[in-house]
């Protein structure tokens, strides 16, 4: 069974998506119909970044995609693109590059890792290029397979993160902030800092002016919670997710996929969590 045929469509996603759909940029005139590009399967990530970001005029990138992979001979390009999509995203989302890492010891989905460029010094313009490889997917209606947090979808759409959205994501640490809603929290001696472990330093960062002389309490708690959520998901990668929407922006307008919204974005089946972004399906697993 295919991952297609999985997922439940509601009438109302499907008139969404025919809209959207209707209303892509075509490519502009002065473009051919298609174009080539060389890919080392041996090297894929480097290679498809080369080849992606050295294209001046995006406009190319909307046209057919003939892939051809280095001392290979292929014939059924559709079938090589699928393929390029699929093999290239199994390797940009591996943590092992430093660009995503997992959200939680006990969850295999993917976020943003803010220390990226301690890996790689040029992993702002790699954001840009992985943009363009999501949008391009959306494009040309390929499959991309990785495991992405919810607050990811919501920050591509510009939406704002929840304690809600993080019950999946870290579920020990939505339990603290759910227990400091539920409580007073004026004998937790909590101040409007968080700290944390940077390469095995412990760091502080004020969430707010002079946050480390701020005592939370019952009255301010709420904006508490909601500066440490906006620290954790948005603030600390704010670079990176700002060079991938850029990068995005560039193939498609951003504003296009707001008719969606992010549980749209996402369908859970059961154990095996089919995430499907204008009929991309990225495959994920709850574990």
């Amino acid at each position: 069974m295919t991952a297609k045929s999985t997922v439940p469509h509601s009438r109302d996603y499907e008139e969404k998506y025919r809209l959207f759909r209707s209303h892509l940029p075509r490519p502009e005139a002065h473009v051919g119909p298609q174009i080539e590009l060389h890919i080392n399967r041996k090297d894929i990530v480097e290679s498809s970044f080369r080849a992606i970001m050295s294209i001046k005029d995006v406009e190319v990138l909307k046209t057919r995609l003939w892939i051809v992979f280095d001392g290979e001979q292929g014939l059924d390009y559709d079938r090589l693109s699928r393929e390029w999509f699929l093999i290239l995203s199994r390797e940009i989302f591996n943590p092992y590059y430093g660009f995503f890492e997992y959200s939680a010891l006990d969850n295999y989905a993917l976020q943003i890792n803010p220390l990226s460029g301690v890996f790689n010094e040029e992993h702002i313009k790699y954001f840009r290029f992985i943009g363009r490889i999501i949008a391009m997917t959306i494009y040309h209606e390929k499959l991309l397979e990785a495991f992405f947090i919810r607050p990811f979808y919501k920050m591509l759409l510009s939406k704002s993160i929840t304690l809600a959205d993080i019950e999946s994501v870290d579920h020990e640490y939505c339990q603290s902030l759910k227990y400091i809603v539920d409580n007073d929290p004026a004998d937790l001696g909590l101040y409007f800092v968080v700290n944390e472990e940077v390469l095995g330093e412990l760091r502080e960062h004020e969430l707010k002016p002079d946050g480390q002389h701020i005592k939370v309490t019952e009255q301010n708690k709420q904006e508490y919670i909601d500066l440490l959520i906006n620290y954790r998901f948005v603030q600390r990668i704010a670079l990176q997710m700002n060079a991938l929407k850029k990068g995005f922006q560039e193939i498609l307008p951003l504003e296009s996929i707001k008719i969606f919204d992010e549980e749209e974005v996402e369908v859970c089946n059961q154990k095996q969590e089919i995430v499907f972004f204008q009929n991309v399906y990225i495959l994920a697993a709850n574990k």
